[in-house]
C-alpha cells in the first residue's frame, strides 16, 4: 500500500534527534515558556525572515489571536468584515466568526484554486478592514494588484500560511508577506510538530507583544491580565521537535517538489486535471490535487491498486452546517472544486517507484 501519509516513516528519520530534544525538556522540568520556545521562535522568524515570531497552541488559535489582537488595538470591530477566499479549510472562517467579525467569502481561480484578485475590489465596502489570503495546498497567493488594494482602501493582509510554509514570492516567503501570518504545525504538515502546534510572524512588534499576551490569557506579567486573552501557547515539547524538523525543512520542500514535477510531466490521462504552476519556487506542495469529474470511481480504483488518496475539502465552508446563514450563497466554482479535488501522496519519504507506480495507475485510468 503506497499510504497518502506516511508519518511514521517520515519522523523516524529525525527520531534519534526528537528522542534527545524530549530528554532534555523532560530533564529540565520546565514545559512552557522557556528556552525551547525561545529558540524555536527565533529560528522560525529567521528563516521565514520577519522581525517576530510567536509560538501558539495551534493553527486556528494562531489567526483566532491576528484578529483578537487587532480589534484590541482599534483597528477593527464586531461587524467589521474580512474578505476570505470561499474554498478554504474551514478554520480560515472559523478564525473570523470566532471574533465576531464577517467573513465574505470569494470565489477562487479553478487553476490555481487560491483567491481571485481580480474579484476582490467588487466585494470591499466601509466595513471591510481586511483582506486573508491562503497559500492553499502550498502555493503562493500572492502579486502586485493585491498590494495596490490593500493600500488603496486601507487593508491589513492577513496570511493564513498553514499549508505553504517556505513558499517564495520574488525572493520573499511567505509569511512575511502581508501584516500577519498564520501557521499550523499539525502533524501532517511539511513543518509538522507530534501533536497540535501553531505560530504568528509579523514584523509589528507591538502586534506581536499583543498576541503574545492575549495567548497567555491576556497577561504580560503573571496574574496581571490587561485583556480577556486565550490559553494557547506553545508548549516546550513541541517547540523542540519543531527545532529539529525546521533544520531539514528545505530539503524536504525540495523532495515534494521533485515529486511534483514527475507527476507533472508523466500523468497523462485526458480525464485528469493537473495543478497548474507558473513559478516552482512559489509552490511546496504540501498537497498535490488534481481534479476530475470522475472522482469517486477515481478514487476507488486508485485504493483498489493499493494506492490511498485524500479529498481536500468535500465539503466548502458555505454549505457546512455550521453556517447555515451561508448556505444559499451563489459559489459556483467554489462547489465545483470540492466536487472534483482528489490529493495524491506526496511526502518527503516517498522512493521513486511508488511515484512512478501511481502514474502509471492513474495513466491506466478509463472513465
Amino acid at each position: 500500500m503506497i499510504k497518502f501519509l506516511d508519518l511514521q516513516k517520515i519522523n523516524s528519520e529525525y527520531s534519534s534527534e526528537l528522542k534527545q530534544v524530549a530528554a532534555e525538556v523532560i530533564d529540565s522540568g520546565l514545559f512552557l515558556m522557556g528556552e525551547k520556545l525561545s529558540s524555536f521562535e527565533s529560528e522560525l522568524a529567521k528563516y521565514i525572515g520577519s522581525k517576530n515570531a510567536i509560538g501558539v497552541a495551534n493553527g486556528l488559535d494562531a489567526l483566532r489571536l491576528i484578529f483578537k489582537a487587532y480589534i484590541e488595538m482599534g483597528c477593527m470591530n464586531e461587524g467589521d468584515e474580512v474578505i476570505v477566499p470561499a474554498n478554504t479549510y474551514i478554520a480560515s472562517i472559523l478564525s473570523i466568526t470566532d471574533n465576531r467579525l464577517n467573513p465574505i467569502l470569494v470565489e477562487p481561480t479553478v487553476s490555481s484554486f487560491n483567491l481571485d484578485f481580480n474579484r476582490i475590489e467588487s466585494y470591499i465596502t466601509s466595513r471591510t478592514k481586511a483582506i486573508m489570503v491562503v497559500h492553499l495546498y502550498g502555493q503562493v497567493c500572492w502579486n502586485e494588484s493585491l498590494i495596490k488594494l490593500a493600500k488603496k482602501h486601507n487593508l491589513k493582509i492577513i496570511e493564513d500560511n498553514a499549508q505553504a510554509i517556505g513558499a517564495e514570492w520574488n525572493g520573499i516567503k511567505t509569511g512575511n508577506l502581508g501584516d500577519a501570518a498564520a501557521y499550523s504545525f499539525y502533524p501532517g504538515k511539511i513543518l509538522g510538530a507530534l501533536g497540535d502546534a501553531g505560530a504568528v510572524t509579523t514584523n509589528d512588534t507591538s502586534l506581536a507583544d499583543l498576541i503574545r499576551a492575549l495567548g497567555n490569557y491576556g497577561s504580560k506579567k503573571k496574574y496581571v491580565n490587561e485583556f480577556q486573552g486565550l490559553n494557547s501557547r506553545l508548549s516546550e515539547l513541541q517547540a523542540a521537535f519543531l527545532s529539529v524538523k525546521l533544520k531539514y525543512l528545505d530539503t524536504e520542500i525540495k523532495q515534494r517538489q521533485a515529486i511534483a514535477t514527475y507527476y507533472l510531466e508523466h500523468i497523462k490521462n485526458d480525464s485528469i486535471i493537473l495543478p497548474k504552476i507558473t513559478n516552482p519556487k512559489a509552490h511546496v506542495w504540501h498537497l498535490f490535487v488534481i481534479r476530475t469529474t470522475n472522482r469517486e470511481a477515481l478514487q476507488d480504483y486508485l485504493l483498489a491498486n493499493g494506492i490511498q488518496t485524500l479529498i481536500h475539502y468535500p465539503i466548502p465552508p458555505h454549505r457546512q452546517k455550521c453556517y447555515e446563514v451561508f448556505n444559499e450563497l451563489d459559489l459556483p466554482l467554489t462547489e465545483l472544486i470540492h466536487k472534483q479535488v482528489l490529493s495524491l501522496p506526496i511526502s518527503s519519504v516517498m522512493t521513486i517507484e511508488e511515484v512512478q507506480t501511481v502514474c502509471g495507475v492513474l495513466n491506466n485510468f478509463r472513465v
